[in-house]
């Protein structure tokens, strides 16, 4: 049968499918490495997980290692007992390798570590599924693009080209002679949107980015510390970052 002379999509580029294994035993084989390069060793958790804010600490402790990866893999290569582990008394940080945790390898003094996390505290905009840390109303009458959260004078109203995405969303609105109104029944002060403690939805934290409220704050909390000249690990508590000897 002669070959189909059809044309043919021809790819310069095939990608290729991720070694799984070798990236395994390439984060075993770093995080040993590093254990005998860097004076101190952190397991810190994360909460809120942003891409965005976890980039900015690998920027800010650019000349450290941060590591966070697959737990097992992790806790594998700290050692999960004396006589598996890769330096003396590492072994002690293994049992806190679980949920949304990483591992800082740094040469800065654990002073300073726990003195930049107690105050980087960015806010960002909620997410579905998460619980709401306070309540955000939207004020009867002219709304405006912060919806009270600012002073009026420094506030302005919204554009009425948002006015059909806010009806959409269940808001009572309407334009008035190009502004856009709240109107509600009689006694009611405002819309609420969510009231804190409450599971938000996605209808509820796209209302809030609308209006700039941001109610969710990324917090990288340290664990635990080992030192390498000590051989010593010191857990620190949630809040003050006060030691305690393991």
């Amino acid at each position: 049968m002669p070959r189909s002379k059809r044309a043919r999509v021809v790819h310069e580029s095939k990608t290729q499918k991720k070694d799984h294994k070798e990236q395994t035993r390439r984060l075993f084989a770093n995080i040993r490495e590093c254990i005998d390069e860097y004076d101190h060793l952190f397991v810190f958790a994360v909460d809120n997980m942003r891409n965005t804010y976890l980039k900015d600490v690998r920027t800010e402790f650019s000349d450290s290692r941060v590591f966070f990866g697959k737990t097992k893999v992790m806790a594998k290569a700290l050692g999960n007992d004396a006589e598996s582990e890769a330096a003396p008394n590492v072994h002690k940080l293994t049992p806190l390798l679980a949920g949304a945790v990483g591992l800082l390898f740094t040469n800065r003094t654990p002073e300073s570590v726990i003195s930049h996390f107690n105050t980087f505290r960015p806010q960002d905009f909620a997410r579905a599924g998460t619980i709401a840390t306070r309540s955000f109303t939207i004020p009867n009458g002219l709304v405006t693009a912060r919806a009270g959260e600012i002073p009026a004078e420094h506030d302005e109203p919204i554009s009425h080209t948002i006015e059909p995405a806010l009806r959409k969303l269940g808001v009572p609105t309407r334009l008035v002679k190009g502004k856009v109104m709240l109107e509600l029944t009689e006694g009611e002060e405002g819309y609420p949107v969510c009231k804190e403690g409450e599971t938000l939805t996605s209808r509820q934290t796209t209302l809030m980015k609308m209006f700039g409220i941001t109610s969710s704050e990324f917090k990288v909390e340290l664990k635990a510390y080992w030192t390498r000249s000590s051989e010593e690990v010191k857990i620190l508590e949630s809040e003050g970052g006060m030691d305690v000897d393991a």
